[in-house]
């Protein structure tokens, strides 16, 4: 008759084989938290991120992880605006990029916030290095669809970031009195449009 070793625990169910440090969600309970520290951020509007939000760090981990996936949802939004407007005022391409980016910052104000919270005052050098990657390839975005693309990819990334500023300038001078709640309202860019296309491009 064999023994069975009471200590012993099968790999897959061993407690040791789920580091405490990871994060564990589902695909449903990340959108959850996440919308609701996208409801938070917007409702504050302070830059501060909302780590402090229920499950916040149980699923994304740190301050890092929740930064990245807040990026993500503001390029997102930015992405389904620009469609948007370039797709009603296809004649006016930097203008309706100008709208594009201040229509999804004053829907998205407090993550905007947040955002730029963690890009002048990173909290870790991976923090830095997504953001600066991430404003990067956005400029480069923001410079393709206006036609302004220049020879060199410093020249894109140049009117890229001068874009911004006007779009920030448009989103400034729009009243922001109101918190605006985070909603799917389908502004994403669809993957085989012309905006997806690029971003595929672009991130490639």
């Amino acid at each position: 008759m064999t023994h069975r070793n009471r200590d012993s625990v099968h790999p897959s169910t061993s407690p040791a084989s789920t580091p405490a440090s990871t994060p564990v969600s589902t695909p449903g309970r990340r959108s959850e938290i996440l919308r609701n520290v996208v409801e938070i951020a917007n409702a504050r509007r302070d830059g501060v991120l909302p780590l402090d939000v229920p499950g916040a760090t149980e699923v994304f981990g740190d301050a890092h992880g929740l930064v990245t996936a807040l990026q993500l949802r503001w390029h997102n939004r930015l992405a389904g605006r620009l469609e948007q407007e370039l797709t009603e005022e296809p004649s006016d391409l930097e203008g309706a990029v100008l709208r594009g980016w201040a229509a999804a910052a004053t829907e998205l104000a407090g993550v905007r916030a947040v955002l730029d919270e963690a890009t002048a005052r990173p909290d870790s050098t991976e923090t830095e290095h997504a953001l600066t990657v991430a404003a990067h390839k956005e400029w480069a975005l923001l410079a393709t669809l206006a036609g302004r693309r220049a020879v060199t990819t410093d020249g894109t990334l140049q009117v890229g970031r001068e874009l911004e500023d006007r779009a920030r300038a448009l989103a400034a001078a729009r009243d922001l009195s109101a918190p605006v709640a985070e909603q799917d309202t389908g502004a994403t860019a669809r993957p085989g449009s012309l905006i997806g296309r690029l971003r595929a491009h672009l991130a490639a």
